[in-house]
């Protein structure tokens, strides 16, 4: 049974009166209930995929393969169906070109010729990163890398997708290549943005491109590819009694105009009858324009370069220049990590230090940006707006809770590594009870989410079992069936 908010979404194109078929995808924040998946290893999955690639909980996403061609036989006059591909992965190629092979067969032959495509597409092995997936479908294999770069060592096979997920960037920001460095910054500082396009494919488009031009570091916003008048969040985002969300929104309807016209920021791209393309906004970028990359990418446009070389160069750029700003955050944060020798087994692991804003600025005179970029500008402005952002509380919380980890996992080796026979010799009872249910609930409950060798977790289970051996029978009776 489809949700009528999911219905409107991928159907509402059809009032556009464009003909033909179209493409494009959008977001759905999940509703009420427990969130649940279809994989058992969804954790283990996320702990391997890049930041991009992750396995969402708390969205859908849906990608979308839309026809509308004249019949005169159908009652409106056209004939008018779309088919959508729901997932909580952000494969946007290989979903889009799945659809690309499945659609056109689904609007000839309906219901049969879908259930074949699903019995196959349920033999589908798991995705795993940094492994090709080999994909048989229709009497075509879909051959793909799962991972956050291009495909280097992938064989001939009748469909080779270059990236399981990324998009023509070049293409995408073509039309306002001036303005990629406030784009940029806008991101970073996860601003308000609205998207205002001519169809859904290009605002969908253009708001995944946004949301990818910060990678390796996570955009921890929300996003919405294609927002309609239908969306359950339509009021929440429209009204005007409190500050815009930080979100970015993707939309069509010339509706939009008006009703949103209070946000910070509005991107007008594709052929527009509205007037006027570009980017609205009073925003002063911190950073200043990296002119060098505008004159090669134009130039680029003057020589009929290649769009994937265009691209290819454009995601350099943003890439190194998100590295630039997010290493002196990485070497600050990595310098709160205790000392590996204040680790002892018999005692908890010590705590983090605490991210003092200060004292990292402190730090950037001699460890700061300007020693990996040649962007001149306001960097600490840059990075005491970015402390107030979503995508910097993302980031650190990320990076407490895998540093939290470490320790544990340390902390685990030093008390597989600590001569347990002699600690016990003047201990008491309730003292070696405590050890044991100590171990068990890092073995039970954190183990699965540490960094350790499996041989590590193997000493510590020997480990329980020689403290238990050395209490007396009743209290070995009692652990072992605890």
């Amino acid at each position: 049974r489809v949700d009528k908010k999911w219905w409107c979404t991928f159907m509402v194109f059809s009032v556009s009166g464009g003909l033909g078929d179209t493409q494009f995808s959008f977001r759905l924040r999940q509703s009420g209930g427990q969130r649940t998946t279809h994989y058992e290893d969804d954790g283990e999955y996320n702990r391997e995929a890049p930041l991009t690639l992750q396995r969402e909980s708390a969205h859908y996403f849906g990608y979308v393969y839309f026809r509308q061609v004249k019949d005169s036989s159908m009652k409106r006059g056209y004939f008018q169906k779309s088919l959508v591909l729901v997932s909580r992965l952000p494969y946007v190629n290989l979903f889009q070109s799945l659809l690309q092979l499945i659609a056109p067969e689904y609007f000839d032959k309906l219901e049969p010729c879908l259930e074949a495509v699903c019995n196959e597409i349920d033999q589908w092995p798991p995705p795993v990163p940094g492994q090709t997936l080999n994909l048989p479908v229709m009497g075509v294999v879909i051959q793909v890398l799962v991972a956050d770069d291009l495909y280097s060592n992938l064989l001939p096979a009748p469909l080779v997708l270059p990236s399981i997920h990324e998009l023509d960037l070049f293409r995408c920001f073509q039309p306002v290549l001036i303005h990629i460095q406030m784009l940029w910054e806008l991101m970073l500082l996860g601003e308000p943005i609205v998207v205002m396009a001519p169809s859904p494919t290009v605002s969908s488009e253009m708001v995944l491109a946004l949301t990818s031009c910060l990678a390796p570091l996570r955009y921890c916003c929300d996003y919405r590819p294609y927002f309609t008048i239908h969306d359950s969040e339509f009021k929440e985002y429209t009204t005007r009694t409190q500050a815009p969300p930080n979100i970015v929104v993707g939309v069509t309807n010339p509706f939009f105009i008006k009703t949103l016209q209070h946000w910070p920021h509005i991107l007008r791209v594709g052929e527009l009858r509205m007037s006027g393309k570009g980017i609205y906004t009073s925003y002063k970028t911190f950073l200043h324009k990296d002119k060098t990359l505008i004159k090669r990418l134009l130039k680029g446009i003057q020589r009929k370069r290649p769009s994937e070389v265009q691209s290819a160069l454009l995601r350099r750029h943003l890439l190194e220049l998100t590295q630039s700003f997010i290493i002196p955050l990485e070497h600050y944060i990595a310098s709160l990590m205790p000392l590996q020798r204040a680790i002892t087994p018999w005692k908890n692991p010590p705590q983090i230090r605490p991210f003092r804003q200060e004292d990292f600025m402190k730090t950037l005179e001699h460890a700061g940006p300007q020693l990996t970029c040649v962007l001149k500008g306001d960097w600490l402005g840059l990075y005491r707006r970015f402390f107030k952002s979503p995508n910097f509380d993302g980031w650190y919380r990320q990076r407490h809770k895998e540093m939290t980890q470490k320790l544990e996992a340390l902390h685990l080796e030093a008390i597989c590594e600590a001569n347990i026979v002699a600690w016990m010799k003047d201990k008491s009872e309730v003292e070696i009870v405590d050890l044991v249910l100590k171990l068990r609930e890092k073995l039970v409950t954190r183990c699965q989410h540490l960094p350790v060798k499996e041989e590590t977790l193997q000493r510590v289970g020997l480990y329980i079992e020689t403290i238990i051996g050395s209490l007396p029978e009743d209290l070995q009776t009692v652990l072992h069936h605890h």
